[in-house]
């Protein structure tokens, strides 16, 4: 008796992803599931901060782990584009001179409720840190940010609810 061998391979593009088994024996390749996403913005994490260089260093580890990740400096200007294209995830920080990152959050509540909001601070105060948490952040990160945490803390924000 021959012993069939299958190989799983995946596609994936902007707004579909292929799951198919391939069998060696059969050489046809079967789709399994086939997914299509409505919504392109479902996966893009946006960053908001004042700091260039926090959002330069945030992009690229974003875009080293194959996460889409849009920057903003102003909140104002990622409000609005919050309330018009719905991001998967926001990474907020904290202290900002145009608006404190708990009142974005608030805001970004009011107008894109299933977003999900991570903030992070320079300074780790048990009050606002509980205040994020109450107010729905998935997550409280500390600068220096940790790569593997800020990582995990995205993808568990990109996870879906049970």
């Amino acid at each position: 008796m021959t012993r069939n061998s299958w190989l799983l391979c995946t596609t994936r593009s902007a707004h579909r992803l292929d799951v198919r088994l391939r069998s060696n024996s059969l050489c046809r390749a079967l789709t399994v599931v086939s997914i299509t996403l409505r919504n392109s913005n479902a996966f893009i994490v946006c960053l908001l901060d004042d700091d260039p260089s926090v959002l330069k260093g945030l992009g690229r580890l974003l875009l080293s782990a194959d996460l889409r990740a849009e920057t903003f400096s102003d909140p104002d200007e990622f409000l609005r584009r919050a309330r018009t294209h719905r991001p998967a995830v926001a990474l907020v920080d904290v202290h900002m001179p145009q608006m404190n990152g708990l009142e974005v959050q608030s805001r970004l509540r009011e107008i894109s409720p299933s977003t999900r909001v991570i903030i992070f601070s320079g300074k780790d105060d048990p009050l606002v840190r509980s205040t994020a948490l109450n107010a729905g952040a998935s997550a409280f990160l500390a600068k220096p940010i940790d790569d593997e945490e800020l990582l995990t803390a995205v993808r568990l924000a990109l996870a879906p609810a049970d």
